[in-house]
């Protein structure tokens, strides 16, 4: 992974690393064979760099780990959920563009 700063997030890690959280975190659900999600990858991790003070980034492989988006009914990747609290604040679906992310955060942190 690019940068250390992204927690890589399982279906056993899940409650600990986003529910439990003392911040609010982007979790990033994503496939290997996903091209829009490689194409988003360079994204998040820009995000997690300037935006680690507000928030934690977490990134899930829907293939390895298939209980917790289930649990969210992911039916289309990529698909980034901000968690705040334990709780779903809001979720966004498909590539992005670096603006509109920001500011999709931005109301939310």
């Amino acid at each position: 992974m690019a940068n250390d700063t992204i927690i890589e997030t399982s279906d056993t890690s899940f409650e600990q690393d986003v529910l439990r959280a003392d911040k609010p975190v982007l979790v990033d659900f994503w496939a290997g064979w996903c091209v829009p999600c490689k194409q988003l990858s360079p994204l998040i991790d820009e995000i997690a760099s300037e935006y680690g003070s507000k928030l934690a980034v977490a990134k899930l492989d829907v293939d390895k780990n298939p209980a917790v988006p289930t649990n969210y009914a992911i039916r289309s990747i990529p698909t980034l959920i901000l968690f705040k609290g334990g709780k779903v604040v809001d979720q966004i679906i498909g590539n992005q563009r670096k603006d509109d992310l920001k500011r999709f955060l931005d109301s939310h942190v």
